[in-house]
């Protein structure tokens, strides 16, 4: 497997992407800034781009979904409830007055539990709302990519349009803390002491998490 890490954008989101060195089939997740740097290191690993995979449909981890789409080829995918909500005409009116165009909408809705091929490599989507009706993480090879439903030593906010505390409480509870403690978080934001953590050790160290254990 290719794991690489890229933090692009405004809010310094953390895209990555993973790539099926056997088939040479690639996925980027949560682009959001340098789409032509991140298109030409694609290229360059003698990749090709089969998905733009969101995490959820915040415009910090999607504006760069259209030049991407644009460079590639590459579908994007989201669940379909971000999908819907962050199109709506009240909800682009408040990020475009943080600066933030509309997303396109998506190519393919994913669903909870759904598989997701990159070449030979299969990960799992988890529906995980309370950042968002339609967070989600994507689950395979020993990482958790959590977007901003999980930090590391904190979780994400929930006061933006369709953030709900207790659904988010819920899905940590009921979707993430079950997975083997050997699983890697892969955030969607490094605001922890340390870009990445096992969820093992999640769970004696973030307040969130040791609350619901």
């Amino acid at each position: 497997m290719i794991l690489k890490e890229f933090i692009v954008g405004p809010l310094q989101v953390c895209a990555y992407l993973i790539g099926c060195k056997e088939q040479k089939k690639a996925v980027i997740v949560d682009p959001a800034g340098s789409e032509r740097m991140l298109a030409n290191t694609i290229k360059d690993l003698g990749l090709e781009l089969i998905g733009i995979w969101n995490t959820h449909g915040h415009p910090d981890h999607t504006c760069g979904n259209e030049l991407m789409k644009e460079l590639t080829g590459a579908p994007v995918f989201m669940h379909k409830l971000d999908d819907e909500l962050f199109r709506r005409e009240d909800v682009v009116s408040m990020f475009l007055a943080w600066g933030f165009s509309p997303a396109l909408p998506a190519d393919k809705y994913i669903t909870d539990n759904q598989e997701l091929s990159v070449g030979n490599l299969k990960f799992k989507v988890i529906h995980t709302p309370g950042h968002s009706p339609g967070s989600v993480c994507f689950y395979g090879q020993g990482l958790l990519i959590t977007g901003d439903t999980l930090f590391i030593d904190a979780i994400g906010r929930t006061d933006l349009p369709g953030g709900d505390y207790n659904i988010l409480m819920e899905s940590l509870k009921n979707r993430i803390l079950p997975l083997p403690d050997t699983t890697l978080v892969l955030p969607g934001h490094d605001y922890g002491p340390r870009p990445k953590d096992t969820l093992g050790n999640q769970k004696r160290t973030n307040p969130y998490l040791t609350r619901l254990l």
